[in-house]
């Protein structure tokens, strides 16, 4: 019985020992204060270590950002000015790279604005750092920078402001009487967003202007157009001042910009040489669509083509007619080609278009009875009754070197191009818009409003066009349906059709959600 007594008695003084050597291990004292503390690498409390050490020690608490009133934009050193909104993430990335410098020996855990009122020039930014401090202890501190937002003229705007605004210039001519081109490029440009960097648009006589701060903007204006439109460039530049000194000059570029004189529904005459390096088609063609290339259907075989820029400069050709020769016909009979065989060597043939033989008269000839004999690439639109545009040979004066020369029995005496329809109706029944440019011109006169007119149906009848523009929905336009009015013109689907963006937030733009704490 004593040596179980004893041994209890040994047992439990063990078990009081290795308690009070648990809690000497759970707790520490502050070298500094002597409260108890977990134990940490520094031995003191979180109070007397942010006392003896501060981590944002550094980094500056106010900071100075140059704004442009002018353009609203914000100098990004060295001499970059960025668009910024504010409360927004590319506002954010600019101040954390003004104290990039200042925060090389802490790690930055997280940033964000703080509330202040927009007209206030104050931007107030919380950030949360850590840093290692004694003896390996991580330190954790929340502090507030406050930028001070001070106006400064950026250089375009002071060139501007001087009269001496721009430093390259990019001019873009067509010598011809229709605006097609023109109005398929501007959707292009609007879409790609490339007439942010100029500062001036202006329209002229065959063309527009396009004036830029810099030659690197106009030199990638140059580059889209290339890539865009057949065309071909010519570069010059005009010597303003110099500086004997640093041995500086001062240049003010020109890029010439000449697209090729060939507009949709226009009817060429190929060079024979041309027209057999395309597969054997025939002379005369009518031009379907220009984008990158010029798209040709031969309206007797349905051959189709593409002539790009550098081959129509080597072997050029001339329109034989415009928009506005083009005489309205009504279908008088119509017969389905179903079976043609081509020759050795032809090209690629249209899978969209249908070969016929037509027989069409002139509205204005109503009370005769001349018919004209054509064969057309419409067959898959044209019924008996319809209407139809077409440029009529057989009584029109064409000078043009290729076609003087061609056998006349192999010239056609109508040339049939799109089925007409109902303007009227087709602007009652359109409920999308387009986009336009903000540029310097005159005004828009009659015919500028029916060429603007004719894209606007071309962009509708053809699919293909369309998918490099970008197409609006008119919320100002209540569409009216009716059975009535169905004429069986082409349409754009909502599926087609985007929404107009609309920026209703007081900062001017979309931004972060801001912090109020």
């Amino acid at each position: 019985n004593e040596y179980l007594l004893e041994s209890l008695i040994k047992t439990s003084n063990l078990f009081i020992s290795l308690s009070f050597t648990n809690v000497s291990l759970l707790h520490s004292l502050c070298c500094t204060c002597g409260v108890p503390i977990p134990p940490n690498p520094a031995n003191m409390c979180v109070a007397c270590l942010r006392t003896q050490v501060d981590i944002s020690e550094g980094i500056p608490k106010q900071v100075t950002v140059h704004f442009c009133k002018q353009c609203e934009r914000y100098l990004q050193p060295p001499a970059t000015w960025v668009q910024c909104a504010l409360e927004s993430r590319e506002l954010l990335a600019l101040c954390l790279k003004k104290l990039k410098s200042s925060m090389t020996k802490v790690r930055l855990i997280d940033a964000g604005f703080l509330w202040t009122e927009p007209h206030s020039k104050r931007i107030k930014m919380k950030l949360t750092i850590q840093k290692e401090v004694m003896n390996g202890a991580i330190l954790q501190q929340v502090f507030v920078v406050e930028f001070v937002i001070q106006s400064q003229m950026c250089d375009d705007c002071h060139r501007v402001e001087a009269k001496d605004f721009w430093k390259a210039v990019v001019q873009v001519r067509q010598k011809t009487v229709h605006k097609k081109t023109f109005y398929y490029l501007e959707q292009l440009i609007l879409k790609h967003k490339l007439h942010q960097n100029a500062l001036n648009i202006k329209e002229i006589h065959e063309g527009i202007d396009f004036y830029y701060g810099s030659k690197q903007h106009a030199q990638k204006m140059v580059d889209f157009l290339q890539c865009t439109v057949p065309c071909r460039s010519k570069t010059s530049q005009r010597l303003i001042s110099h500086d004997i000194h640093s041995n500086t000059y001062n240049y003010k570029s020109t890029f010439s910009m000449e697209i090729v004189p060939v507009c949709k529904d226009n009817v060429v005459c190929l060079s024979p040489r041309l027209a057999q390096s395309l597969g054997n088609m025939g002379q005369l063609c009518v031009c379907i669509r220009v984008t990158s290339t010029i798209h040709l259907i031969d309206p007797n075989t349905l051959q189709i083509a593409e002539v790009d820029g550098n081959t129509y400069w080597r072997c050029p050709f001339n329109s034989l007619c415009n928009p506005r020769q083009l005489e309205e016909f009504i279908v008088m009979d119509i017969d389905i080609i179903r079976d043609q065989k081509l020759g050795a060597g032809a090209g690629l043939r249209s899978n969209k278009h249908t070969l016929a033989d037509v027989w069409v008269q002139k509205t204005s000839e109503m009370d005769t009875s001349q018919q004209y004999h054509c064969r057309t690439f419409l067959g898959h639109l044209l019924n008996i009754g319809d209407l139809v545009l077409g440029f009529d040979f057989a009584n029109s004066n064409i000078n043009d070197e290729y076609l003087n020369k061609m056998n006349p029995h192999h010239i056609p005496d109508v040339v049939l191009i799109k089925k007409s329809y109902d303007r009227t109706r087709r602007v009652k029944r359109r409920n999308w818009k387009l986009q336009e440019m903000a540029r310097d011109r005159d005004g828009m006169d009659t015919d500028d409003e029916r060429q603007y007119q004719d894209f606007l149906e071309d962009l509708e009848e053809d699919e293909a066009l369309r998918k490099n523009v970008n197409i609006y929905k008119d919320a100002s336009k209540i569409p009216v349906e009716s059975d009535t009015d169905d004429d069986g013109a082409p349409r754009i689907s909502l599926m087609e059709m985007l929404e107009e963006l609309s920026l209703s937030d007081a900062t001017g733009g979309e931004g972060a959600d801001m912090m109020t704490d």
